[in-house]
């Protein structure tokens, strides 16, 4: 599936695949944006809103990393204007102030694994198989040992929850840790009954958020406030109506080029994602910001007392308030 997704990137802008990454094509004075991930089904919104950023003048191009990490080390160094990510101990740890703008989405995700367990504890001591070393699925791994005061034994990385899925029906993985949608798709497959979901606590901090070098959002505020705009718009519309993500994705875009089979899946997508909580319509804010001082430091990405940490430090919120005023 995801060389099936990085040749439809190469064919939706003509351009080759370089070092772990999807390259869109370059024009000049473009807001240049850093993905974690070739465009899925989980991206349909984002790129819709991105449509509507484009209508009210917005430049943009993307590039899709292959993991979290490079999307954030390519806005460190410069590369890229907009990362996808949640760079708390980039932010913490370098010099260059990266601030997040909006949540893109919250740390809904799901331990599924074989029948051989049937509960958190007992994947004490037993391997387990996430997305990438610091991202989301890590640190949730780190807070499930801290607070049920186990240690899970190697860990694994596999980009993509649905190449994590196949791991587990290819019997090369018993546990692992997958988004809404592909453990969806899992336990109602004829497969499903093979593998357990384990019952999970609630999480409201972020798993995907957009960020930037404060410099530069502060240098090109109206483009920033532009995307902003559009961003909280879609959210907004995908609460009132999850299936209007379906209608309004641009077949020529890259969402729409996905198989046939992937966009017959959105508007159950996005209904089961609002469902579930996955999207805050406001775009996180400082509810979500204080939820990430939590969650990060007992994930350990964050040094210091949450209580005593400045929001301020890690998010910039004058384009979130000024979009949902």
């Amino acid at each position: 599936m995801m060389k099936l997704l990085r040749k439809i990137a190469q064919l939706a802008f003509a351009v080759p695949v370089v070092a772990g990454l999807v390259m869109s094509a370059t024009y000049a004075d473009t807001i240049k944006i850093a993905l974690a991930e070739t465009p899925s089904d989980e991206l349909a919104a984002f790129f819709v809103a991105l449509d509507r950023a484009k209508a009210n003048g917005l430049d943009y191009e993307w590039t899709a990393f292959s993991d979290e990490e490079l999307a954030i080390q390519a806005v460190l160094s410069g590369q890229m204007d907009i990362g996808f990510g949640t760079p708390y101990a980039a932010m913490q740890r370098s010099k260059a102030p990266l601030r997040i703008v909006f949540q893109l989405s919250k740390l809904k995700f799901f331990p599924v694994t074989t029948k051989k367990y049937e509960k958190l504890e007992d994947l004490d001591g037993e391997p387990i198989l996430l997305h990438s070393r610091g991202g989301g699925t890590d640190s949730i791994a780190n807070v499930i040992e801290d607070r049920l005061g186990i240690e899970f034994g190697e860990r694994s990385y596999v980009p993509g929850s649905s190449n994590r899925v196949a791991a587990l029906l290819g019997g090369r993985a018993d546990a692992t840790i997958i988004d809404l949608s592909n453990k969806n798709k899992l336990m109602r497959s004829e497969a499903g009954k093979d593998f357990n979901v384990l019952e999970m606590f609630d999480v409201d901090a972020s798993d995907e958020a957009l960020f930037a070098n404060l410099n530069w959002i502060q240098e090109n505020e109206e483009d920033v406030q532009i995307l902003i705009d559009a961003l909280v718009s879609v959210y907004k519309d995908m609460h009132d109506d999850p299936t209007f993500v379906r209608r309004e994705t641009n077949p020529d875009g890259p969402i729409g080029q996905l198989p046939e089979e992937i966009l017959a899946e959105l508007d159950g997508f996005y209904t089961d994602a609002v469902e579930a909580g996955l999207y805050d319509p406001n775009g996180g804010g400082r509810k979500a910001a204080q939820a990430d001082m939590e969650w990060y430091s007992a994930a350990g990405q964050l040094d210091g007392d949450p209580s005593e940490l400045n929001i301020e430090d890690f998010w910039y919120l004058k384009p979130l308030d000024a979009a949902t005023e």
